[in-house]
Parts: structure tokens; C-alpha cells; sequence
């Protein structure tokens, strides 16, 4: 959809000056009257008192940040519900967007930018002797999301304030997040978020939004006196979801949309017979069992046990979320019928794709609808947005956990999928054997569900999060799909809230763009076109230098207090911050940094830019080969940060902890930029690139010529393993992985205990260049291999596997050395040469 047929369905709410009140009368930066900061200073010292019950002469920073947000709280909930009453007389469609992670950050900032209140609220503090800033930093992060998913969420609701948009988020009240990530001797270790443990003053707590969700027990099949056959569900475990509404600000105050998320809680919290008998800890076992759904953000799966909660999980905030709008929809419309045209639901990857069955389950088995409708009101309320085309990232479930712990949906999804593929034979009756590509069930390595599958076949869009990425959706993990659903996928390339990224996290480069491009840059982003105007003009240019070189310090004086090393402001920054993976690419930087640092040096007088090369990012907890990069990247940038041959022209850092509010401190500082992670940052480009083209992109394939032959060209790919598949090596070796790879980059002369250890006939690699050849980290494979092909020989591709011994050459799997044989019929040295 355009942007403008976009803005005809969605017209934004229009208030005139006296509806907006003294919400839209706060422009950012404008100047503050002293009547509303003596009404500002009154209702903080109020809030102080009344509500913490403290004395202004003993408040702590917490203390002031609680008041602050309370009262600011306060200025919110007029407008908030002045603009619900309207949506609702209105009958305007609302939107439900579900996500399992929502990367708010910190609020406080936002919202006062949004609401144009900033510098009111800071002069008022300032006259009550509190630092506006100080208590920004007071403000915990919301430990609701990760990564770029959770970023796109948080971006999603506060674009749809700001466009005037009814809208309601659903997702899970984290008691812990994922983990505050602790860097101890290079590793990574895991810590609970504790940003809720004394509360959080945005929220609002509802009692009367209490639904029973339930769990396993079996299905009956009855028929009713008409002849109707049901299936009722007898469940055997009931867990009750409890509602937190946090206020999403758009700009300007002009809408406030609700973001809800669920707690879990036992129906009993407390077994009195079990505590009275002395069995204290058992009396608690169900309410442990019930709040673990809400404790931790992607609990590991990796036993039966922790699969189980990851789905339990999924259905918990799904059900929930799906009995609420239902009941809000019934509450104001009352016909079901009508969900299509009220309620628009779109579901953030595959986590929520369980909502399709929870669905049909409400609108068949607790309001009677017959299937098809349900199936058509169904269909017509989904959308889905697919976020990766790797095949292992798009969630399965095995069948036999699904039965076990969501039976009725299981009988749901088989109905579903029999349909579908009776659909499917009937546009194309002579394909009988290309239906398992399609089906919800894939039958290969155990029976799995394909969320997917199921969240494609139950939406009626499908989009993608850049062209390319939507262009290849329809060419490869959708193919078949798409085929026979040819008008669902659509593209949605994903923006940001540039506000965020420019008022508050770059206040000079702000001042800068509203002096040359207005005010009313601000509102519409497209005025910055304006800009190019003065691109000759060498005192802007001085200017923005400056904005630039203000950022970069800032961002110098934080990595000398986190990490007690000194890094140069005038330096490039180079950034690549995301979630570690494999196939995020970190390796490669790393291993391009070791490449460079080898290079400096080599050729010490040469005139090198400087270099600050900066990480950040959280791995897996369960992810051993994600754990090992940062260890490597660690042990890379001690062995180079304590060279004195390099210190003024390679710095390495890796900031533990990444978040948003960190992501603030870096990215206005950053000036070359590998990837950067955050969904709202890199303009959602997509994993579409990095999954197929990142080696062409980044690193090259490198061609090699037969010297018999011009037309033969060879393409030599390195994989590089660390120990034995997913399982980290051994930590005394494993410690010493990043000196070896730097030493063995330096290419000295092999001492007598390397040559006794080297087999004559095996050669390690020389060191590569950077870009030289692609280096790719696959978990699960096991030693290290070459992979030569001969283009004109694609149908009968030679590879050249050399698996180190374990017991002969334990050291150097451990170390992450490559051998070729270089006596293969297949490898010659000079095929190695341009990798030199």
C-alpha cells in the first residue's frame, strides 16, 4: 500500500487547539512559562510526597525519576482517554500488533520529547536543584525485547501514536528480560534484569483484565441433539493472565495508544493443605510453574523442558491477548462478523502464529460460529511479517509436544492444513507429489509443525521487510506457497522513528537541522532535502564536524569508564552492533580486524587512518558457538589494545550490556557502520542479504585461473569451526583462541615444535587478506574443510575434506588452524596465492 491510499484508510485524529489542551501547547523548544514550571515543580513535590513518601531534602535520583514519571504520567491519561472515547464513537478500525519482544528502552526522555515538554520539565527540576539528565539515567531499560525484532515493534507502536493510528500492542510482562549480560575473562556470562523490582512507575496495573489460560488435559467429541458433532476440550492445568497497560506517546501528544502486556500467575498462589503438612517449597511449585512463563525473554530450548515453556510461552500471551480484543470487540460491536472490518492483527514473526488456531478455537468451540465463517473472519483479520528466510529460523514444533500441550489446537491445525492441501489439488490436480513442500506438517526428521507455514495460510497478507528481501521470499522459502497464493505476499520496507535517533540521541546534529531546514523538520522528516543546499557551505560542515566529534568523545569518556581503556575521539569508529550469530557476521569482522592488524603492522610508516573498531551485542545463553565469537573477539582486542606497535591506529572494544539506551551513546558516534543491529537503525534491510549475498557483499568470492586453461576458475570458500559442533571447546584452549589466530596472522617462521607437530605434506593457510576470501562459521560442522568447484563442473563439485585428528592434532581444532593438502591433485600453492 502507498503512502497515500495508507493515510486515506488511516486518517489521522484531528483535534483543534483546546481538544489537544496543554499537551500540543508544549512545542519542542519553546520557551517555558513560569506559571507551568511552578505548576510542574508543585505536582513533582506532590508526587514526592504522596505517592513515595519522602522529603525533598532525602529523595534519592530513583526517588526524583519516580516522581518526575508520575507526574508526566498524569499529563498523559486525559488525552489518553479522551482519544480512546473518540476512537471507539468513531468506529475507526484499530490495529493489534502482537510480538513476543518490544525494545521500548527508556521512556522518560521520549515521552517529554514527544509531548515537546523537555525543556519545561528541565528548567522546573532545575529550580528543585534535580538534573534532568542524572535522571534519565536513574530509569532502568525496559528488559522487554532483544534484538531488531523488538526494536521494530516498539518503532511500529510509536509511529502508529504519531500517525494518529488505533492501535494496542500485546506482548509478555518480562520479570527478568533475557539476561544483563557480564563480560568475565573474555566470556560472556548471565545475569537476571532486575528493572522491575521496584515496580514500574509508567504502568498501570488491571485486575478486572484477568483471563484463564489453559494447558493439556484431552478432547471429547460430542454430538448435539441436531446431529452437530463438537469437540470440547477438558484441560488439565489453568493459568491466569493478568493485564499491564503501559501509555505509547505519539509526537505531539496527538494519540496515546495502549501497549498491554501479560503476567502470569497461579489461580492459587498457595497451597495451604501442602505448607500446613510442612511441604513449604511444594506449596509453591504451581505458582513457580505459572510465573515462569513471564520470568524470561527466550528461555533456552535446548532439553524438553525448556521447549515445552518456549511454547507455553507462545500460546500464553497469544490466548490472552485474543480473548481480550474479542471481548472488546463484542463489548462495543457486538457481531462477530464484524472482526474483519474492526480489528486488524499482525503478527511479528512466527512466534505468535499459534494465534490462527487460538482463533478458530474462540470463534468455533466458545461462540459456536460454524467453520467456514470462522475460517473467512479469520483469514480476513491476519497478517503476518516474515522476518528471516533461513529455514532453521522459521519456528517448528515437534507434533507430539503440540498434542501434548495444546491438543485441541493440534486437531484445529490438522483441519486446516487438510483443506488447504484438498485447495491446492484442486488448482492443480496432476501435482499430488509436490503437497509436502506445502504442508503445515513436515514429515521429515519427526513430525514438526512449520509456523510459517501455518501463519502464511492463515493471513491474508504476508509482507517482507525490504524489496529484496520480499522479492526473495516469493523465490525461495515461499515459493510453493506463493504459487498458489499469488496476491499475499506484499512488501513493507521498514523506517524508523527518526525522532528518537536525532532529538535525543543527537541534540547537537538536531540544532544544526532545525536552524538550516525549520521546525518543521521535526514533523516531517522529508525537509531535510534542505540540507543539500548548504553542502558547500564550509561552516555547516564545521559545524556538523563538531556535532560529530562532540558524539564521538561523549562515547570515549563511556568506554574509559566501563572498560578502563583509553581510545582516541579522532579516530574512525567502526561499529558493528547486533545480536551475535553466525550468521550476523561478526566472525568475519573479527577476522578482517586480525587482518589489519597484521597489515599495520607490517608496514608501520604508512600513513593508516585510525581505527576504533567497536562490538556490542548479547549471545544466546545456550549458544556456545555465539559465546565462543565474543570470547574471541575479546581475546583479539586484549592481544591488540596491549601492542604498543599499534596502539594510536587500532583500537578493539566490546561494550557489554547492549541495549537502547547504549545504542544512543553509540550509533550518534559511529562513522563506518558494518550492519548495525537495531531494527529501527539500519532501515530494516534484512537478513534477506546477509543469508544469500553476504559473502559476494562483504567478503568476495575469490577467482581463481588454471594456468593450463583462461576459461577455468576456481572459488575457494574456508569454513572455520571452533571445537566440535555447537559444543564449546575446552576453556583452556578455547581461552587462547584469539592469541592464536593473531599470532599465527603474524606469519613468523615455524619453530621446530610447529614442524614436529605439522605434517610434511599439510601447509597451513597463509594469512588472508581481508576480503580475500570468505570465511564462514557453520555450527554443527565438525573439523574444518576446503570446498573447491570448478565452474565448469557445477554438477559435479569437488570438495577436499581434511578432519584433524583428535588425539594427533587436539591443539591446533582447538586453536581454529586450517590445513590444506597441498599434495591433492585438486590444490596446487599457486591457487593460494591471491589469498596471501
Amino acid at each position: 500500500m502507498d503512502k497515500a491510499s495508507f493515510a486515506r484508510k488511516w486518517p489521522p485524529a484531528t483535534a483543534d487547539q483546546s481538544d489537544v489542551g496543554e499537551l500540543a501547547m508544549c512545542l519542542a523548544g519553546a520557551p517555558a512559562e513560569d506559571e507551568e514550571i511552578d505548576e510542574i515543580k508543585s505536582a513533582v513535590l506532590a508526587k514526592l510526597a504522596l505517592d513515595l513518601g519522602k522529603d525533598a531534602s532525602v529523595a534519592t535520583e530513583r526517588d526524583w525519576f519516580v516522581a518526575a514519571a508520575l507526574t508526566i504520567r498524569d499529563r498523559i491519561v486525559h488525552r489518553w482517554l479522551a482519544v480512546e472515547r473518540a476512537n471507539y464513537a468513531q468506529g475507526r478500525k484499530r490495529v493489534y500488533y502482537l510480538s513476543l519482544e518490544f525494545l521500548i528502552g527508556r521512556l522518560l526522555a521520549d515521552v517529554l520529547w514527544n509531548l515537546g515538554c523537555t525543556e519545561t520539565f528541565r528548567a522546573a527540576l532545575g529550580d528543585l536543584g534535580v538534573d534532568l539528565n542524572r535522571l534519565r539515567a536513574a530509569e532502568p531499560d525496559a528488559a522487554l525485547g532483544h534484538g531488531g525484532l523488538g526494536r521494530l515493534a516498539a518503532c511500529f507502536m510509536e509511529s502508529m501514536a504519531s500517525l494518529g493510528i488505533p492501535a494496542c500492542g500485546y506482548g509478555i510482562r518480562y520479570d527478568h528480560g533475557m539476561f544483563r549480560q557480564v563480560i568475565r575473562d573474555g566470556w560472556q556470562q548471565e545475569y537476571p534484569e532486575v528493572w522491575l523490582s521496584f515496580g514500574n512507575p509508567w504502568e498501570f496495573a488491571r485486575p478486572e483484565a484477568v483471563y484463564d489460560i489453559q494447558f493439556g488435559g484431552s478432547v471429547e467429541t460430542t454430538t448435539s441433539p441436531t446431529g452437530v458433532k463438537r469437540s470440547v476440550w477438558h484441560p488439565a492445568e489453568t493459568i491466569e493472565a493478568v493485564a499491564y497497560d503501559i501509555p505509547i506517546v505519539g509526537w505531539r501528544g496527538r494519540q496515546v495508544n495502549p501497549l498491554r502486556l501479560w503476567s502470569a500467575r497461579a489461580p492459587d498462589p498457595l497451597r495451604l493443605d501442602a505448607f500446613n503438612m510442612g511441604d513449604h517449597v511444594g506449596a509453591l511449585s504451581e505458582q513457580t510453574r505459572a510465573e515462569a512463563i513471564s520470568k524470561i525473554l527466550y528461555p533456552s530450548d535446548s532439553t524438553p523442558a525448556g521447549q515445552e515453556l518456549r511454547l507455553r510461552q507462545e500460546y500464553f500471551f497469544v490466548s490472552a491477548s485474543l480473548l481480550d480484543l474479542v471481548q472488546r470487540h463484542l463489548r462495543t460491536d457486538g457481531n462477530l462478523y464484524l472482526l474483519p472490518l474492526r480489528c486488524a492483527i499482525q503478527l511479528n514473526d512466527t512466534h505468535p502464529s499459534i494465534a490462527i488456531p487460538e482463533l478458530m478455537r474462540i470463534l468455533v468451540d466458545l461462540h459456536g460460529l460454524p467453520w467456514d465463517e470462522a475460517w473467512r473472519i479469520s483469514v480476513g483479520t491476519f497478517s503476518y511479517t516474515n522476518h528471516t528466510l533461513l529455514p532453521e529460523a522459521l519456528e517448528s514444533w515437534p507434533v507430539d509436544l503440540l498434542g501434548r500441550v495444546l491438543p485441541r489446537h493440534l486437531e484445529i491445525i490438522y483441519r486446516i492444513n487438510m483443506e488447504h492441501l484438498a485447495a491446492a489439488k484442486l488448482k492443480n490436480p496432476g501435482a499430488s507429489d509436490s503437497l509436502e513442500p506445502i504442508s503445515l506438517i513436515d514429515e521429515r526428521d519427526g513430525r514438526k509443525l512449520r509456523m510459517g507455514h501455518l501463519a502464511f495460510v492463515g493471513a491474508y497478507r504476508i509482507n517482507g521487510v525490504s524489496a529484496l528481501h520480499t522479492d526473495l521470499m516469493r523465490k525461495t522459502v515461499f515459493r510453493d506457497l506463493h504459487a498458489i497464493y499469488p496476491d499475499r505476499i506484499v512488501n513493507k520496507t521498514n523506517g524508523i522513528t527518526f525522532r528518537r535517533w536525532l532529538l535525543q540521541a543527537n541534540s547537537d546534529l538536531t540544532g544544526i537541522l532545525r536552524e538550516v531546514c525549520g521546525d518543521a523538520v521535526l514533523d516531517d522528516f522529508s525537509h531535510m532535502i534542505r540540507l543539500a543546499d548548504h553542502a558547500e557551505d564550509p561552516g555547516i560542515g564545521e559545524r556538523i564536524r563538531q556535532a560529530k566529534r562532540a558524539n564521538k568523545t561523549a562515547l570515549t569518556r563511556l568506554i574509559g569508564a566501563r572498560l578502563d581503556l583509553l581510545v582516541d575521539p579522532d579516530a574512525l569508529f567502526d561499529v558493528q552492533i547486533k545480536r551475535i550469530h553466525e550468521y550476523k557476521r561478526q566472525l568475519l569482522n573479527v577476522l578482517g580486524t586480525v587482518a589489519l592488524y597484521h597489515a599495520i603492522r607490517a608496514e608501520p610508516a604508512r600513513n593508516w587512518v585510525p581505527r576504533v573498531k567497536i562490538f556490542a551485542g548479547k549471545a544466546a545463553a545456550n549458544y556456545a558457538q555465539a559465546k565462543l565469537i565474543i570470547k574471541l573477539i575479546n581475546d583479539v582486542a586484549k592481544v591488540i589494545n596491549a601492542d604498543p606497535a599499534v596502539r594510536d591506529v587500532l583500537r578493539v572494544v566490546f561494550l557489554p550490556d547492549y541495549n537502547v539506551s547504549l545504542a544512543k551513546r553509540i550509533i550518534p558516534a559511529a562513522g563506518a557502520d558494518f550492519h548495525r543491529g537495531n531494527g529501527s537503525l539500519r532501515h530494516r534491510q534484512h537478513e534477506a542479504c546477509c543469508e544469500r549475498r553476504a559473502h559476494d557483499r562483504h567478503a568476495g568470492w575469490s577467482q581463481y585461473r588454471d594456468s593450463r586453461s583462461r576459461r577455468r576458475r576456481k572459488h575457494l570458500h574456508l569454513r572455520l569451526a571452533g571445537g566440535r559442533g555447537r559444543r564449546a571447546p575446552a576453556r583452556g584452549s578455547g581461552s587462547k583462541l584469539g592469541d592464536c589466530i593473531v599470532s599465527r596472522a603474524r606469519g613468523g617462521d615455524r619453530g621446530d615444535r610447529e614442524r614436529r607437530l605439522f605434517p610434511r605434506r599439510c601447509r597451513p593457510i597463509p594469512r588472508a587478506d581481508a576480503g580475500a576470501a570468505a570465511f564462514r562459521l557453520l555450527h554443527g560442522d565438525r573439523g574444518f574443510r576446503c570446498l573447491l568447484r570448478g565452474a565448469e563442473k557445477r554438477r559435479k563439485a569437488v570438495a577436499v575434506a581434511v578432519r584433524l585428528d583428535a588425539r594427533e592434532h587436539l591443539q591446533h581444532r582447538a586453536n581454529g588452524v586450517v590445513f590444506l593438502r597441498s599434495h591433492h591433485r585438486r590444490v596446487r600453492p599457486r591457487h593460494l596465492e591471491s589469498t596471501v
